[in-house]
């Protein structure tokens, strides 16, 4: 036992709790794999899955590192470079999507799962979920979480979705399908499966050199590409199998067709002077028009081949998958089908992100509408509830569309977020959306620690780094908040204006005047109210009494009753005390209607200091 426990129960890599398949067992499955015509690779891959099965069953994993796969199994001498030479961890990402096609295919009903985890080499053994009774009597399957509930290894769900839409047809010729809500519940009796979002086919890149050395650049290009695009989940994203050698736009039974938009990545790698240019590439799948493209210089002499990887990898999945990306900037062409459900998530999707660049009552009606519609039909859609949550949340904190009745906005706010985590815990999008609700909850030091949560799941995602600066900067710390919405602007241009109006409040919370008077001259928010109260605020102090007083207007028709409780306006948005009388200094000395007793209170607090740093955990002591 204490020899099987060895195989999987590394530091970082420990097994779900439970017995493991005997040896025999292990070893047969092996010879099962390697029989498969589903599991086509060359022969290097090939002896690297023998090579880590036996060392690991003979209870040497310990000796399983890049350096001894690379010496024993590829054959490179001593003098081994594994920060230059790539190649043991790019084999290894085509080991890992060749067990997964074929336990995709030949082996979704085979006994033992063997897989070699990302980010080491020492593979796990696992029963399969149909073999829990194959072990020891009264032992608990190996696939059982630690409380004890079901939790089988995270690929197992997308086998059986893959599996099922092999089953109907939709499926050709596609090495992996990822990045899908897996279903959790029936719902209602009227809900339907889940459809998948708009779909993004990934195309190994080509070399493009002829020289053999840049295969493994390509490879492993292709490989962390792969890695950052799943972490979008509004994105289906398809890896078409690396065997494939089509001409670009070429998608023709390539891959499947999937409902909605659809769109093929593709590009190439030079290798001249001793530098790499690297070319990206994005096609409309049916017209095959290129509606982005992309390239990037690196010399491998300053940099490793692997941080050149994940910095272009980064850019491309940022510029391509971000909500206000190339995908989402274009939305599906109107369906002549209608013999399907009148409305899929993505097309919600794109009213949402549309509304969330213009901040409009109607925009904001027709998504919650388009929503409401969509959760009801698809209750296990993810992504969906997260972005209603916001909708819900937007009723109270900007006063749109407020429905009658209850329960009240912040509750189904609440609900709905809550939701969107519950169905898919790694979902950024979810995260978000409990985040900013726990933040207009009042419940700040949460609300920035899923945050944390979110950004370390997807460190691409702009539009979470943007929103996540904005309230580190409105819990009081300024500076940093600013910082992480000028990095996101500088990925993000799709959301400047909102941005821009971020940056300008964070500006006049530091007395940088001058540039607050830029900032919201910059931004174009005119249908969002509370821009209208900043802009006062940052004229008035500089002086700008015409502009002011415009402003102050233009917020006064939009908000009339805002100012009956200013108090509670700002407790929601969680200003410290030092910020709170900044604010309402600067509300009376723009002109509105401050009430008499927030103006003594804030003659009383004029003095008090900034404050305190928060506790340890939140996102102002901690490096997001």
């Amino acid at each position: 036992m204490e020899q099987q426990r060895s195989w999987n129960c590394d530091d970082d890599t420990a097994a779900p709790p439970g017995p493991n398949p005997p040896e025999q067992e292990i070893r047969a499955q092996l010879d099962r794999i390697l029989a498969s015509t589903e599991f086509n690779v060359p022969a290097r891959v090939r002896q690297f899955l023998i090579y880590v099965v036996n060392e690991t069953l003979a209870g040497r994993a310990d000796r399983i590192k890049a350096y001894t796969v690379a010496v024993e199994v590829f054959g490179r001498d001593a003098n081994f470079d594994i920060q230059n030479d790539p190649v043991v961890r790019i084999e290894a990402g085509r080991l890992r999507r060749a067990l997964e096609r074929y336990y995709l295919l030949a082996g979704s009903s085979a006994p033992v799962l063997i897989e070699i985890p990302k980010g080491a080499y020492v593979p796990r053994f696992h029963w399969q979920p149909e073999h829990e009774d194959d072990g020891p009597p009264g032992s608990q399957p190996a696939f059982l979480s630690r409380h004890g509930s079901a939790a089988a290894p995270a690929w197992r769900g997308r086998y059986r979705l893959a599996g099922s839409l092999l089953a109907l047809g939709t499926l050709a010729a596609v090495a992996l399908v990822w990045a899908v809500d897996w279903p959790q519940s029936a719902g209602t009796a009227a809900a339907l499966p889940t459809p998948p979002g708009p779909s993004l086919t990934l195309k190994p890149f080509a070399n493009l050199s002829g020289q053999p050395e840049v295969n493994y650049y390509a490879a492993g290009l292709t490989d962390e590409l792969l890695a950052q695009l799943v972490r979008f989940k509004e994105l289906t994203v398809l890896a078409r199998d690396v065997s494939g050698d089509a001409p670009p736009g070429d998608m023709a039974g390539k891959a499947p067709r999937l409902a909605g938009s659809r769109y093929l990545l593709e590009g190439g790698i030079r290798l001249s002077d001793g530098k790499l240019r690297v070319s990206a590439r994005v096609r409309d799948g049916e017209s095959a028009a290129i509606l982005w493209a992309g390239i990037y210089d690196a010399d491998p002499r300053e940099k490793t081949i692997v941080d050149i990887e994940t910095t272009i990898a980064a850019t491309v999945a940022t510029a391509i998958a971000q909500p206000y990306g190339v995908i989402f900037a274009n939305p599906p062409r109107p369906r002549p089908d209608k013999r399907g459900p009148d409305l899929l998530p993505q097309e919600c999707s794109y009213r949402f992100y549309h509304y969330r660049t213009v901040l409009a009552p109607i925009e904001h009606a027709q998504a919650r509408e388009c929503l409401e519609q969509v959760t009801a039909r698809y209750p296990e859609h993810a992504t969906s509830w997260a972005m209603l949550a916001y909708l819900y949340l937007d009723e109270e904190r900007y006063k749109l569309n407020r429905s009658p009745g209850s329960p009240p906005p912040m509750a189904r706010a609440r609900a709905s977020a809550e939701r969107a985590v519950r169905l898919a815990p790694e979902n950024v999008r979810g995260l978000q959306a409990l985040m900013t609700v726990l933040f207009f909850s009042g419940e700040a030091s949460e609300a920035l620690r899923i945050g944390l949560q979110a950004r370390a799941l997807n460190p691409n995602d702009t539009e979470l780094l943007g929103e996540f600066g904005a309230w580190v900067a409105q819990s009081g710390n300024w500076a940093r908040g600013a910082g992480m919405i000028e990095e996101a602007m500088a990925k993000n241009p799709g959301q400047s204006s909102y941005y821009t109006g971020q940056l300008a409040l964070a500006s006049y919370m530091q007395g940088e005047d001058t540039r607050a008077v830029a900032l919201i001259k910059r931004a174009n928010l005119q249908n969002f109210s509370i821009y209208h109260f900043v802009a006062a605020l940052i004229f008035a102090r500089h002086g700008m009494s015409h502009e002011a007083s415009q402003a102050r207007a233009e917020f006064l028709k939009q908000r009339p009753g805002f100012f009956a409780d200013f108090d509670g306006e700002l407790d929601r948005r969680n200003f410290n005390a030092r910020d709170r009388a900044i604010l309402i200094r600067g509300a009376l000395q723009a002109g509105f209607p401050v009430r008499t007793q927030l103006s003594a209170w804030d003659e009383r607090s004029s003095s008090a200091a900034p404050a305190a740093e928060p506790s340890q955990g939140s996102a102002q002591r901690s490096q997001p």
